[in-house]
């Protein structure tokens, strides 16, 4: 009997202790919303998301100190109404005390509103448009939730193409009839910002403009329109789109409609399948992609194929697992500093040290894709851009294989007409 009563009171004591103590009982937990479109057009793209951030939280055992870190996969669906309301649910039923990630420019300015009134630090979302830029600036205070994104604005981007265009008609290797290019792309906040971009970077350097069309990001049919731009003898079509089957579609279709016009298609090769879908079609189209060029980001590819059996698209699983990783290097160095994870802390720490260019996340620490991530006042919310930073070389398609064309201190290979 008293054997018994001694183990009742051991198990009392150990309860009671467990309840004075809560971090014994368990982990302390931070819960990270990762934003993407993981149904919808762009579904494969959320495919490469997921991975990539599973990848990237896995190496670290889900742990940053003695934090557990528990992910939320927040749905944007690539439409910018169900981004917020999902995200809003992440916050009030899920908890989440910062996010990470996202694809689409359309939902980032949605998304903005929700970190802001939630106050939930949200960073490296990939929504490039200036839209973005202009509602941070209009009060950096509120939008300073929205926090360091992960794709700079199209038109610093964009000129590499008319460049590349412009070199190959200097040296010959391209002669069209007419300096004639149609605009081209979805019709979101994204797409029409690549296009004004592109516009005015063709038109600046001689180029005509034929048409500027704009289409549902559901689209997949464009005989009509590729006929018109056929009709009209246009040189060269420039556009975007982040759906993979809006890309892959036009692609085919130019080539079935007998189009022989130079195809700057930037997305192309967002997902690691892309040449399933289009074949040789792909030949000669360019695209603006970074490279998986050093012995780690190989390594780190063979990884991940290995593992998820697709290849990683250097643009949304190579810029997701690197910001990913930017992020958890964030995270440790908060509690380093701050000596707790929530959402104060690490918005004050972006403020602080990502903001003012004190902190970034290099190569030498890990990174595959650029060779630093790094922000300044200057340029905010973009990253800096250049050669030893955050920065896309044009390159071509061949046979399924994208090589740099331009610049040429990067150049593989020489721009090739098409046949």
């Amino acid at each position: 009997m008293k054997r018994c009563l001694a183990f009742v009171f051991s198990v009392l004591a150990f309860v009671f202790l467990l309840w004075g103590n809560p971090a014994m009982a368990a982990d302390k937990v931070l819960k990270v919303g990762v934003l993407g479109p993981f149904t919808g057009p762009a579904a494969e793209t959320g495919v490469q998301f997921r991975d990539s951030v599973t990848l990237a939280m896995e190496k670290i055992g889900y742990k940053v100190g003695d934090y557990k870190i528990e992910l939320v996969w927040i749905d944007s669906q690539s439409d910018p109404a169900k981004a917020a309301s999902a995200y809003a649910q992440a916050v009030e039923k899920d908890g989440i005390q910062a996010g990470v990630l996202n694809w689409h420019s359309s939902v980032a300015v949605s998304a903005m509103d929700v970190t802001a009134q939630y106050k939930v630090p949200h960073f490296f979302g990939f929504g490039a448009t200036e839209v973005v830029n202009e509602k941070y600036k209009s009060d950096p205070a509120k939008y300073s939730y929205w926090a360091c994104k992960g794709w700079p604005v199209p038109g610093i981007l964009m000129n590499g193409y008319v460049e590349a265009i412009n070199a190959a008609v200097e040296k010959g290797l391209f002669k069209p009839k007419k300096k004639l290019v149609a605009i081209y792309g979805e019709d979101t906040d994204w797409g029409r910002s690549a296009g004004a971009a592109l516009k005015q970077h063709f038109t600046a350097s001689g180029w005509k403009i034929a048409s500027e069309d704009y289409f549902p990001i559901t689209q997949t049919d464009f005989y009509p329109l590729l006929s018109k731009y056929k009709k009209e003898d246009v040189a060269v079509l420039a556009g975007t789109s982040t759906a993979l089957p809006i890309m892959t579609a036009f692609v085919k279709q130019s080539q079935e409609v007998g189009l022989k016009a130079i195809i700057v298609a930037d997305g192309l090769g967002w997902t690691g399948d892309w040449y399933k879908s289009t074949g040789q079609a792909s030949n000669y189209v360019l695209d603006m992609i970074p490279q998986l060029a050093s012995p780690a980001a190989k390594a780190w590819a063979k990884e991940f194929e290995a593992k998820f059996h697709v290849p990683p698209s250097p643009s949304s699983a190579g810029l997701s697992y690197d910001g990913t990783n930017f992020f958890i290097k964030l995270l440790k160095s908060t509690l380093a500093k701050e000596g707790k994870l929530d959402s104060e802390s690490i918005h004050a720490m972006i403020l602080s040290d990502v903001v003012t260019g004190k902190f970034s996340y290099s190569a030498k620490e890990g990174a595959i894709v650029m060779k630093e991530y790094r922000y300044k006042p200057e340029t905010y919310p973009d990253p800096v851009v250049g050669p030893d930073a955050y920065f896309f070389p044009v390159i071509q398609y061949k046979d399924g294989k994208g090589e740099i064309i331009y610049p040429p201190d990067f150049a593989e290979r020489a721009f090739e007409s098409p046949k």
